[in-house]
Parts: structure tokens; C-alpha cells; sequence
């Protein structure tokens, strides 16, 4: 019995003893995708000549969704992106609120966010659907959770990015919905899939607490992998998780819970 889905892993959280080149080889030998973060951190030489198979990267290197300067270097950034993720072929190209630094706490901490930031934050992301439309690539917005990883973070909640895609509804721009977050910020998981599901890019994955494999928390994803098989989902699910013991016994592990 096969997956319904296409199934990748990040490989910038597991077997960090190990160097790049040595995971995207195994991963790809385990029969998945991979995804990684910011590509200035690697050798892109390394990254083309690999063979793996990229479903998803960091979509911009510095801006902010909801103010002018910050929206016009995000723009730029992911110009930037864009040109790599051709290279690599890589699927999608991941966008957050604001930039991301040390720890994933934001660069710009936004408490409060304001209705003219919501309105210049879809400004911004029509942009970028045109920037999209233009090379033939898909960007994607990731919910992120604010109590445990990244306070401070604007348009961090699922409902916040789900409000936005939704209303500019083109399909350059998509959802990287992350359950990990969503759990933690949200909760009720799949009704949340199927409210996003016509939107739905990329489903990222990690248990609940600790950020490791399924299996290793509160969440039920045999059931989440259920309901999203019927509700006709058949994209991407990707493990963005710790390893809780052996890496590869957590991929396994990962992978009965989205076999259905």
C-alpha cells in the first residue's frame, strides 16, 4: 500500500551530524522529497547536482508583508528566489509575515496588527501572485504559531493566511499549512484542512509538543491523513520535524501515519 500523497521531509532537521549532501542522498534513496530553508546556506552547486527532488524553500531572503520599504524588499528578495528555485527546480517558494532571524523570531515584532496593515499585506501578496504569474512559479504563505516559536510574528495564525490567499485567490499564491503550528495556535485540525483545502499548497507536519515525528504527541495524523484523502487532497505532506530517536525510523513512522 502506497501513500495517496507525495511525501517529502526537511532536511535541515534531521541527521545534523551528517553533511547536506549525504541527507538529500538518503532522503531521496527513502523515497522523498525535500525540503530546505534559506538556499544562501548552501552550496547550490551541491543542491543541483544532488538529484533530489525539491518540494519546497525559503521564497525570499529579506522583507515584511504590511509596510512599503519592507514590502519592496521582499519583493526584490524573492525575485532573488525565484532564479534559485528555477535552478533547483524546486516546487514552491515559501513566504512568512515578516523575515525570520535568529531562533525564527521575526526581525520586525509586530504586536498589533493594524487594518491598514492588512490591507497594504494583501497589496503586497497580489504582488507577489504577479511576480508568480510572470516566472510560472507558485509562492506559498505559511501559517507559524506565535506562543511557542515565534511571537511576534504578524499574519501568523492559519485563519490570517487563509484570509489573505483566499481573497486574492489566484493560483500563483497558495497555503503552506503547517498542522504543528496550527495545533498549537488553533487546534481543530481537520476542519481546518478542509476549510483551506481549495487553497492548500503544501501540508507541512510535526507532533505536538516537541516538534518530532508523528506518533510522538497529541495528534492524531492517521486521522488527519484520512480526512485529507477524502477530502480529495493528494498534494504534498511534508515532515517538518525532529527525529525523537533514530532519523530513520521517524521517516518510517511518518510515513505509515500518511499510508491510508
Amino acid at each position: 500500500m502506497s501513500s495517496p500523497f507525495v511525501l517529502a521531509a526537511c532536511a535541515e532537521m534531521l541527521w545534523n551530524d551528517r553533511p547536506m549532501s549525504w541527507r538529500l542522498a538518503r532522503l531521496t534513496e527513502m523515497g522523498f522529497e525535500v525540503g530546505i530553508w534559506n538556499s544562501p546556506n548552501h552550496d547550490l552547486a551541491m543542491l543541483e547536482k544532488s538529484g533530489a527532488r525539491f518540494s519546497s524553500m525559503t521564497g525570499y531572503l529579506r522583507g515584511r508583508l504590511a509596510d512599503d520599504a519592507g514590502a519592496d524588499e521582499l519583493l526584490a528578495t524573492a525575485a532573488e528566489a525565484i532564479a534559485v528555485g528555477k535552478r533547483l527546480n524546486v516546487a514552491r517558494l515559501n513566504l512568512h509575515g515578516t523575515g525570520l532571524g535568529d531562533r525564527g523570531l521575526p526581525v520586525t515584532p509586530c504586536e498589533t496588527v493594524t487594518g491598514a496593515m492588512w490591507l497594504k499585506a494583501r497589496d503586497t501578496l497580489e504582488r507577489i501572485a504577479d511576480l508568480a504569474e510572470t516566472h510560472g512559479v507558485t509562492f506559498m504563505i505559511e501559517n507559524l504559531n506565535l506562543p511557542v516559536d515565534h511571537p511576534g510574528v504578524p499574519f501568523a495564525l492559519a485563519k490570517d493566511t487563509l484570509a489573505l490567499v483566499s481573497s486574492i485567490n489566484r493560483p500563483g499564491l497558495k497555503l503552506n499549512l503547517d498542522l504543528y503550528h496550527a495545533q498549537i495556535g488553533e487546534g481543530n485540525l481537520i476542519e481546518l484542512c478542509r476549510a483551506c483545502q481549495p487553497w492548500i499548497g503544501e501540508v507541512q507536519v510535526a507532533d505536538v509538543p516537541g516538534r518530532m515525528e508523528p506518533g510522538t504527541g497529541e495528534i492524531n495524523y492517521a486521522g488527519v491523513a484520512r480526512a485529507l484523502k477524502a477530502m480529495g487532497y493528494r498534494g504534498t505532506v511534508c515532515m517538518e520535524a525532529f527525529a525523537s530517536g533514530d532519523a530513520e525510523a521517524a521517516l518510517e513512522a511518518f510515513r505509515t501515519a500518511f499510508t491510508v
